[in-house]
């Protein structure tokens, strides 16, 4: 599974007023997107090609390419875009919990509930991730880091809390967790299972996993 570039600053400046070239742009931008998306979830990545996403967005190829790089890009900017929409409900719901438990599967309950709506498209997205250029995988593992450092975070406070050992491999707990949560998709695409499902699985497997961290 692809994890992205997240936005998770805020911003400190009111935003510029678009001029009309630019805001025709970002018009031009969002029916591209709007489009690629539609066709990636229909036919996967290698499917979908520039043309296909142009003709099905009303423009020319170089329309497109005005945007975008290439394919690569465009695909990743349509994962950019889902993932700053969840990180901060996972990241409000990991701050939130009451133990390290609930803030796992309350994280991982956000992720799982958004992508059961678009299995095809999170499909595409791990089929991606196994035929990507080395420079895009070195990427991709910097801005897993973002999740991590949320997973990290629940850990710690677990370890304040007395429901963990201090002495807790947390960067190597987090690790094995996330393994685990991106594995249970393949429960999802193949055998159908629903959100409840994937997180009752997901609570049984966390037992296994923080076992021997117990404090």
């Amino acid at each position: 599974m692809s994890f992205v570039s997240l936005n998770i600053e805020s911003p400190t400046d009111a935003p510029a007023k678009l001029t009309r070239r630019a805001l025709a742009k970002q018009r031009t931008r969002e029916r591209v997107l709007s489009a690629a998306r539609r066709l990636f979830t229909e036919r996967g990545y290698e499917g979908a090609t520039i043309r296909d996403i142009a003709q099905a967005a009303g423009m020319s190829t170089g329309a497109v390419f005005a945007s975008f790089a290439d394919k690569s890009e465009l695909f990743d900017e349509i994962l950019t875009t889902d993932y700053e929409i969840i990180y901060a409900q996972m990241r409000q719901a990991g701050q939130d919990a009451q133990s390290v438990d609930e803030g796992v599967i309350g994280m991982f309950a956000v992720a799982y509930g958004f992508h059961i709506e678009q299995l095809p498209l999170l499909q595409a997205s791990i089929a991606v991730s196994w035929t990507r250029s080395e420079t895009a995988e070195r990427r991709n593992r910097s801005h897993l880091k973002h999740i991590f450092a949320l997973l990290d975070g629940v850990l710690a406070r677990g370890v304040e809390r007395g429901e963990l050992k201090a002495d807790i491999d947390a960067k190597l707990l987090a690790e094995i967790i996330w393994d685990v949560y991106v594995a249970n998709y393949r429960r999802a695409i193949f055998d159908a299972w629903s959100v409840e499902a994937l997180l009752a699985r997901l609570s049984e497997q966390l037992k296994v996993i923080l076992a021997g961290a117990r404090a």
